[in-house]
């Protein structure tokens, strides 16, 4: 009889049509994460010329190079011949063909870091040679010896690194052919074993009835054998592994519940949840849990794996045990979150309670078939048993899902017209209800015509690609639900942020934003290898998509890695985060201790925060695998720029340097400059900012204040004069008048003695006396409220000692013309008077008011 073979090409249920096998790789996706250490060792370390200042030692050393090199080339192409044997001789195992063609990726990435290795050397050769120039021609004076023996030198060692150089481009090409044809060895093994028939008839089924008892029989031997091993001399390692798997079920639970508990569970006070509740609750229960389970059945097979208490031929059925029952309990938790039998207002999809409750009940069933098929073929293979028995286990797993595809057509699972779950459900579509009777008639022609594997193949991805697929779908649904404008901040997590971090509405938007994202991340990251496991990758195939995404994405002739990119913005953002944390530093332990000025303390925090900015953006550029010196290009064209249009930007930004240096003025000093008069608050490389008294802020720029004439109150101190001007009536005392703003004067605390305060006698105005109180002051910002204060208190002792502060008069005087008289008089009216009146003008409202008014006998009137 003959042993079945995963690998054999007859086998129609292989390890490329075993989907369901592959849930065990599912569960150790998690060794995706290796990608990160495959990054650092694929990497061949190339031979890098040194540049040792001696001539002689430079030559000796890039021989010494140029040397390793090629003995490097020598090795890759007798490991390029090896891969080429392996691949003739594991044409058939797909598993070897796998690590073979991540065998030759990094072989070819090895061959190609020896050229770029031998780059550098290869253009100072050039540029040497360029500096040395063309040998003499006939009949021009003859060059040192010196020269010609090194132009020589170099010429012979540039044709060494071509010859090599050329070698490696050889090999880079056999390399990549040879990855080719991997590639299309796997393509065909795949569509050739999806592709074999197998013979169905009465005498296979006999001999299948006949190999299945035996096989049952050598399985019940081989589990008591190893059961009484286990116990009688294993017994300790076994508890302790149950032990140390059961504890870190717990702790995986009772953490997933503390930090996901308001995820995973439905509440049955909700009577309507909101769309977006139906769908985060669906995608994160499906996932966690799946996960959760995940994690405790690879912690079990781990430890009973390391503690030696798996024997070879039961490690395996372990195996598939732990795989058939991650799938069960995934496609359980997929029907529970999308169709909710029992709880309709949970609902995703538009069924009646007894068609979600049928469908349910379907797709579980072909879940537990798919796992039972899987699990008894890991046994045939584990105990040894022909081809026939698995065949035929195939077959009936392909046939029973096919039928329970047919009946499920014919189900009433719609919900009913008038939205009642309770009610009879309506038909399936008639399109949908053709597609599920093809397509079960179609696993079953397909199967009983001896094509097995295809038949089990398209079977299994309908279920666990589809369920995949589904949970992939409803978590994109919930992140572009969250990232809905006004939608995050009614989440619980959204209430959340906004409680504790005092978030506003468009803060809490933002957030939903980059939560929704993330959400949709995730989905993407976890759907994606999962569908590319099971349709035939392999987890180094994952590997090897993820390493060339990360590091060799190509645009033209230039590579672009993201890991390089990433690890990039990483160091400038940390050391952004340094800078800032330095100048705070600086400024709130040594600057503020010290007591240094804050205009100095603002220039030194600017100039800081500027530098360390450029440095941890050299530092990342150069990280994310840049070249600098291609920065050349740029400086050039922004110098023609400089010289078309930015001349202002530039004129600003050299302005604001000297502002920080020479410090004509600081951070709280009291400026004017043209119409902005205020506090300068900021000041930057390009513009400062100025807060006027009315609280408006003024942005000017940096130019225009170096350009300018620009009044500071406060350059050297705060301490500055000022003055109130007081008026009196002619009827006063000057003397009294002095004495009394000087008493007022004297008597405010911070008033400077030194130099003491003066009164002015300005002039005689055309109304009034005109005085000038002046006095100094230490703070300048302390003049409105003094002033204020000493005007109220001079105008309380002006009216207790009766001294007038008399208002803006004028004479207004009306002339009649004799006409105008005369016509009165033959009219019969006494002639008019001629008046002449005084006005005061009050400049407060701006209204004239009548003082006196003179007849023409000289008596007031009015």
């Amino acid at each position: 009889m003959k042993s079945w073979n995963p690998s054999d090409p007859a086998n129609p249920s292989g390890d490329i049509l075993r989907p369901t096998r592959l849930l065990l790789r599912i569960l150790l996706v998690a060794a995706l994460a290796g990608v990160g250490a495959n990054l650092a060792s694929a990497q061949t370390p190339a031979p890098q010329a040194s540049q040792p200042p001696q001539a002689t030692e430079q030559a000796s050393v890039a021989d010494s190079s140029i040397e390793q090199a090629a003995k490097a080339i020598e090795k890759a192409k007798q490991d390029l011949a090896s891969l080429e044997d392996g691949v003739k001789q594991k044409r058939d195992d797909d598993d070897a063909l796998v690590a073979l063609a991540g065998k030759t990726d990094e072989l070819g990435r090895s061959v190609l870091n020896i050229s770029v290795g031998l780059r550098p050397r290869l253009d100072q050769i050039k540029n040497r040679l360029t500096e040395l120039g063309d040998p003499p021609k006939e009949g021009q004076p003859a060059e040192a010896e010196i020269v010609t023996t090194e132009r020589n030198a170099l010429t012979a060692e540039r044709a060494q690194i071509n010859a090599v150089t050329g070698d490696a481009e050889t090999l880079s090409a056999s390399i990549g052919k040879l990855g080719n044809r991997i590639a299309e060895t796997r393509r065909q093994l795949f569509a050739a074993t999806l592709l074999r028939r197998t013979d169905i008839s009465f005498s296979v089924l006999g001999d299948a009835a006949r190999a299945f008892v035996q096989e049952g029989s050598e399985f019940v031997q081989a589990l008591s054998s190893w059961l009484g091993f286990v116990l009688k001399f294993k017994a300790f390692a076994f508890f302790a592994a149950i032990f140390m798997s059961l504890v870190t079920a717990m702790v995986l639970l009772s953490g997933g519940y503390r930090i996901f508990g308001r995820y995973l569970q439905r509440k049955e006070t909700d009577e309507q949840p909101s769309y977006i509740n139906r769908l985060s609750i669906a995608f994160w229960s499906t996932l966690i849990r799946t996960f959760a389970l995940a994690a405790l059945l690879v912690t079990s097979y781990f430890f009973l794996n390391s503690f030696n208490v798996l024997r070879p031929d039961i490690a395996p059925i372990i195996g598939a045990l732990f795989g058939s029952i991650g799938l069960i309990y995934f496609v359980r938790r997929f029907t529970n979150a999308v169709f909710a039998p029992r709880e309709p207002h949970w609902r995703l999809v538009r069924l009646s309670n007894r068609g979600a409750s049928s469908i349910g009940a379907c797709l579980l069933a072909m879940a537990v078939v798919n796992a039972l098929d899987y699990l008894f073929g890991s046994i045939s293979e584990a105990m040894g048993s022909p081809l026939v028995l698995t065949v035929v286990k195939s077959l009936i797993a392909a046939l029973i899902i096919g039928f329970i595809l047919i009946a499920a057509s014919f189900g009433r699972p719609m919900l009913a017209r008038n939205g009642d779950p309770d009610a009879p459900g309506r038909h399936w579509p008639r399109g949908m209800a053709i597609i599920l009777r093809v397509l079960g008639a179609g696993l079953i022609i397909t199967a009983l015509t001896g094509y097995v594997g295809l038949a089990r193949f398209v079977a299994t991805q309908l279920i666990i690609t589809g369920a995949i697929i589904v949970t992939t779908y409803i978590g994109l649904l919930s992140g572009k639900a969250i990232s809905r404008s006004e939608t995050f901040g009614e989440t619980s997590l959204g209430r959340f942020l906004q409680k504790r971090f005092k978030l506003g509405p468009v803060a809490i938007d933002q957030a939903g934003l980059l939560v929704g994202m993330c959400i949709s991340a995730i989905a993407l990251m976890v759907g994606i290898p999962l569908v590319l496991l099971l349709w035939g990758f392999h987890i180094q195939d994952l590997q090897l998509i993820a390493y060339r995404l990360l590091t060799e994405v190509r645009l033209g002739g230039i590579s672009i890695s993201l890991v390089g990119i990433m690890t990039g913005i990483l160091l400038f953002a940390g050391g952004y985060l340094l800078t800032r944390w330095i100048q705070r530093w600086l400024d709130s332990n040594v600057m503020a201790r010290s007591h240094v000025d804050l205009g100095v303390r603002n220039s030194v925090k600017t100039g800081i925060g500027y530098l360390g900015v450029g440095l941890a953006a050299i530092v990342g550029v150069s990280a994310a695998g840049i070249d600098l010196s291609s920065f050349a290009l740029v400086a050039s064209a922004l110098s023609v720029g400089i010289g078309f249009g930015l001349q202002n930007i530039v004129s600003n930004f050299v302005s604001g340097l000297i502002l920080l240096v020479e410090r004509p003025f600081k951070v709280g000093d009291h400026v004017v400059s043209g119409t902005a008069e205020g506090i300068v608050k900021r000041i930057s490389v390009r513009a400062t900012e100025i807060e006027t008294f009315r609280k408006q802020s003024i942005i000017v720029p940096n130019s225009e204040l170096i350009n300018a004439s620009v009044g500071n109150w406060t350059h050297r101190n705060k301490m500055g004069r000022s003055e109130i001007p007081v008026s009196v009536s002619y009827d006063s005392d000057p003397q009294k008048v002095m004495d009394i703003l000087l008493e007022l004067v004297n008597a405010v605390p911070v008033v400077l003695r030194n130099p003491e305060p003066h009164v002015e006698f300005l002039r005689f105005g055309p109304y009034s006396l005109d005085f000038e109180l002046r006095f100094m002051l230490a703070d300048m910002g302390d003049g409105l409220k003094v002033r204020n204060d000493l005007r109220i208190a001079i105008l309380k002792r002006f009216r207790e000692e009766s001294i007038e502060i008399p208002l803006p008069q004028s004479d207004i005087v009306f002339h009649r013309q004799p006409e105008q008289v005369g016509a009165a008089a033959n009219a019969g009216k006494p002639p008019a008077e001629d008046v002449s009146e005084t006005s005061e003008l009050d400049e407060e409202a701006g209204t004239v008011r009548r003082l006196r008014g003179k007849s023409a006998d000289g008596n007031l009137k009015g």
